[in-house]
């Protein structure tokens, strides 16, 4: 086998040239050839060029053969809460393990979810448990799809092989900056859940934890719907936006902690001026351009998260009276505009209170107030970015039209964002616009509430990924603060099954 990094193609070349490069090495034909990684360079943008690492031999390398584990004995009752990332992964592995799951989720399958997303943007009326939050795939399954982590976790790899083996693009296994897309994201879901039910799990729509009993600090039953189940083991994946389990948890002694997140808007550009401005004229021949950007400039850090290259700022509530947004782009990203959250670091002392949940009534208060400010029907509030800077009202738009659904109203940001966010992003946009030209362009629009960053609680767990002071039950992903996207996220519920299928090999 040969390794051979650095290998370099400039936009528009063919990848098969790769392939002919490691023939030379070789001094033979390559049988197997395989990319490992693909990154793009664009420090000059007069010599903006694709780098690879790839492998090859000329002897065709076997796939290595999954060897799955099987519990001999009676099978454990393991319940699964939450079809996000972390619950379908943790399922899987728990399958592969030799371990039948129950899955349970609040929401529907999908494809109901997404017909139930869009009544929700077409008429305004909120399905409080089908929507954006809530339902098969989670979240994130309503979003860019983006498999960047900063997390450094073995499972990383694993994570990225099963959405492979589920049907996502076979270039996420080595892009620098993978993504997936939404409309990928929706049939990689649908083929999880066949795979689940296939192997003898089972998968419970409509249908919401409510209670838990716990004896001599152990698990022995939940309750679905009001209805009693014994049960060994519990995993919590239920996500950052599920608020009523996290109560339920607390009154049930659940050991919580407040957990510092971040808040903002999202702003919106015209995508052509951010690929121009990150590639200059070559633009044109490469993907859709994104950015990260942070700025210290502030009291508070402020940078940019959840990046969609031409995406749509999409409708996100799951609560009556409340705005809440998130950005969402397919494969492609052929959208007219780029969007990103713009957000501010939300710290403990902001919350006003040491209740594990004040962090919840901090997002909420946003929330509604951007909900009042925008004149209700869940519109979102807007404002220009020059108009903001220099503290007008905006009263039109420029180029940039905005892409929420369900309509906006301009309203001054100030109308729902607390002063301490307010101010650091007056003081860090013009710093982030002198390292990306296009960014503090002044008809690029605000609009709020991005309150749904990450949870604001976290539940305490144990090195053995055990509730703290509860045995049998296990938090885990981005809800109950372990996570911070979907591939963390999903390797955190791989983390949960193998601490389970450990108890019984």
């Amino acid at each position: 086998m040969l390794t051979v990094t650095n290998l370099t193609l400039r936009p528009g070349e063919s990848e098969e040239k790769l392939r002919a490069l490691c023939e030379r090495k070789l001094r033979a034909p390559a049988v197997h050839f395989r990319i490992l990684k693909k990154s793009l360079d664009a420090r000059d943008k007069g010599d903006i060029k694709w780098v690879y690492s790839v492998e090859c031999s000329q002897k065709k390398e076997p796939h290595p053969e999954r060897e799955y584990e099987r519990i001999k004995g009676d099978m454990p009752r393991v319940f699964v809460v939450g079809t996000g990332p972390a619950g379908l992964f943790c399922a899987v592995r728990l399958i592969r393990h030799g371990i039948r799951p129950v899955l349970i989720e609040r929401g529907r399958p999908v494809e109901a979810r997404g017909e139930d997303i869009l009544a929700f943007q077409k008429t305004g009326v909120l399905d409080t448990e089908s929507n954006v939050q809530f339902g098969e795939g989670g979240a994130g399954a309503f979003s860019d799809g983006k498999l960047g982590t900063q997390t450094n976790s073995p499972l990383n790899r694993e994570v990225l092989e099963n959405f492979v083996e589920f049907g996502a693009p076979e270039e996420i296994a080595y892009l620098s900056k993978p993504h997936i897309g939404s409309d990928n994201l929706k049939k990689v879901v649908a083929n999880i859940r066949s795979y689940i039910l296939g192997h003898g799990g089972l998968i419970f729509y409509e249908s919401k934890l409510t209670d838990v009993e716990v004896k001599g600090g152990k698990l022995t039953a939940v309750y679905v719907n009001g209805t009693r189940h014994e049960a060994d083991e519990l995993v919590l994946a239920i996500g950052h936006s599920a608020r009523d389990t996290f109560e339920m948890l607390l009154k049930r002694g659940f050991r919580m902690e407040q957990k510092e997140f971040a808040a903002g808007v999202r702003i919106e550009h015209l995508q052509e001026r951010i690929g121009r401005a990150q590639y200059g004229e070559a633009f044109r021949l490469l993907p859709p351009a994104d950015y990260k950007l942070v700025s210290h400039a502030a009291e508070r850090a402020v940078f940019s998260f959840c990046m969609c290259p031409g995406g749509v700022v999409i409708p996100s509530a799951s609560e009556e009276g409340g705005v809440v947004t998130n950005g969402m782009s397919n494969f492609a990203r052929d959208g007219a505009n780029a969007n990103s959250a713009l957000v501010v670091q939300v710290k403990r002392e902001d919350f006003g209170s040491d209740h594990p949940l004040a962090g919840v009534a901090y997002q909420r208060k946003m929330e509604r107030a951007a909900y009042l400010a925008a004149g209700g029907g869940y519109r979102a509030p807007v404002q220009l970015l020059g108009d903001f800077l220099g503290g007008r009202e905006s009263r039109g738009f420029g180029e940039v039209l905005p892409s929420y659904s369900r309509g906006t109203s301009f309203a001054p940001l100030d109308a729902y964002l607390p002063p301490i966010l307010i101010s650091s992003l007056r003081a860090s946009i013009p710093d982030m616009g002198r390292r990306l030209s296009a960014f503090n362009a002044p008809d690029a629009l605000l609009t709020g509430v991005e309150s749904r960053t990450s949870s604001p609680v976290r539940i305490l767990r144990g090195e053995d990924m055990q509730a703290q002071g509860i045995e049998g039950v296990y938090p885990c992903g981005e809800g109950c603060g372990y996570a911070g996207g979907i591939t963390s996220a999903a390797a955190d519920g791989l983390r949960a099954a193998y601490a389970i299928a450990k108890k019984y090999f």
